[in-house]
């Protein structure tokens, strides 16, 4: 459907139904597929024909919500993923092995950092957390010859920081290798990577995409715009024999569907982090109203970041909305229409008063959640990054009094009015 809006392509994308088809995308569950020969199952197994054997590697359900996901963003392919944490690991280990390096802003989520600074580590893939407002030059230096991928977020959890996707781009592809971003908070309603040079997305469609707290997933979409064979020498695993598949080499069996083919016939096949399809019904229904929440939810973030940053008794805001801060001008690049409904703040007091703060809400929920329909907040360093020293927690540039703040889609002057009266109580 590329010939309609982003708001038409979440009602209508994926799922096409013919005459008489459901008109909801139908739930296989199934965990297998019947055949009549041994030989059209055989072909399945090769990979020289497409269709559905076992629930853990593909499942229809799955494969209609991916390719909504992946004309959403622009891409050739995608897979759903178990979680958004499942679809960040497969994104990286299906182009990285034993020896390996790879680059990562340093303000990502905790989750990822610890996935990428210690258990990858255990793997013997190395992670280096660079400082993503650096100049490019400066970037250069912490590629090595055995550097396989840039990754970052298109606005950081939680530090709400926007990447600079075309300086990121750059230094990829300087040194023939892609750019991944996670692109959970801004959603392909406020941006698409693709059209800054980024070659695979990621999501955990847990958030904005689920938006009701209702099932845990993930997402890759491949843009099909990196050229694997031209570095073939960097990607063995998608360009040398698969002698798992007979000697089948990816790259040149499948083009630019190369590289979710290989992570769904080996990685998935391997660690089987399938979504659910009944969890993939949920992320479709969701789908069908993110071009109307993403800007409500955008609204009413504006709306609460200008009140905090007029209250006295906010020690500092950070929104990307917000004219005065740092990273409003990246924002109005790769994010006009608005950047998402996540911000940060601190309490005059520092952290025991942010905390006295969150436990004085009222509808506002403390929970692990983020860009829901719903208001929640959460503190980083308590939470999320609680497995983070305070010399990393600064590195990632979290300081410790750091409220993580979602705002919902709630009337904005309840939400405002909420906080208001947990300010009260502490002043």
């Amino acid at each position: 459907m590329s010939d309609y809006s982003v708001d038409t392509k979440c009602l209508h994308s994926g799922w096409v139904p013919g005459n008489g088809d459901p008109r909801q995308v139908p739930i296989y569950q199934s965990t297998t597929w019947k055949y009549s020969t041994s030989e059209d199952m055989g072909k399945l197994f090769d990979l020289e024909a497409s269709g559905y054997f076992y629930t853990r590697l593909q499942n229809p359900t799955n494969d209609y919500v991916a390719a909504k996901l992946c004309d959403l963003e622009g891409g050739v392919a995608g897979m759903l993923t178990c979680s958004g944490q499942a679809a960040n690991f497969f994104a990286v280990f299906n182009i990285c092995e034993a020896g390996d390096h790879f680059i990562a802003s340093a303000n990502i989520y905790g989750g990822t950092y610890n996935l990428f600074g210690v258990t990858f580590k255990k793997m013997g893939i190395e992670c280096t957390f660079v400082d993503q407002k650096l100049p490019l030059e400066e970037l250069q230096k912490y590629i090595r010859p055995n550097t396989k991928c840039v990754f970052g977020e298109t606005i950081t959890n939680p530090t709400v920081d926007v990447l600079d996707i075309e300086k990121f781009a750059t230094l990829a592809h300087n040194n023939g290798i892609p750019l991944i971003m996670d692109n959970t908070f801004a959603t392909p309603i406020n941006c698409r990577p693709f059209e800054f040079g980024c070659d695979i997305v990621t999501h955990s469609t847990t958030k904005y995409i689920d938006g009701h707290g209702s099932s845990v997933g993930g997402a890759i979409i491949d843009s099909g715009n990196f050229d694997w064979m031209a570095h073939a020498d960097k990607f063995p695993g998608l360009c040398t024999p698969d002698e798992s598949y007979h000697g089948l080499t990816y790259a040149t069996a499948f083009g630019k569907g190369a590289y979710i083919t290989k992570a769904t016939a080996q990685l998935m096949r391997d660690f089987g982090s399938i979504q659910s399809p009944q969890n993939a019904y949920y992320i479709q229904l969701g789908l069908e109203s993110l071009a109307v929440r993403i800007p409500r939810a955008c609204a009413n973030a504006q709306k609460v970041a200008e009140f905090l940053a007029s209250d006295d008794r906010i020690s500092w805001v950070k929104y990307p909305g917000l004219k005065t801060d740092s990273q409003y001008e990246l924002a109005q690049k790769y994010c006009p229409k608005g950047t998402c409904g996540v911000m940060c703040f601190g309490v005059k007091g520092g952290r025991e008063a942010s905390i006295k703060f969150m436990d004085s809400l009222k509808f506002a929920t403390i929970a692990t959640h983020v860009a829901d329909c719903k208001t929640m907040l959460l503190h980083p360093a308590s939470h999320t990054h609680r497995q983070l020293t305070d010399e990393q927690l600064a590195e990632a540039g979290i300081p410790a009094d750091l409220i993580r703040f979602s705002v919902g889609l709630e009337d904005p002057d309840d939400i405002i009015n909420d906080i208001k009266q947990a300010l009260d109580k502490i002043s």
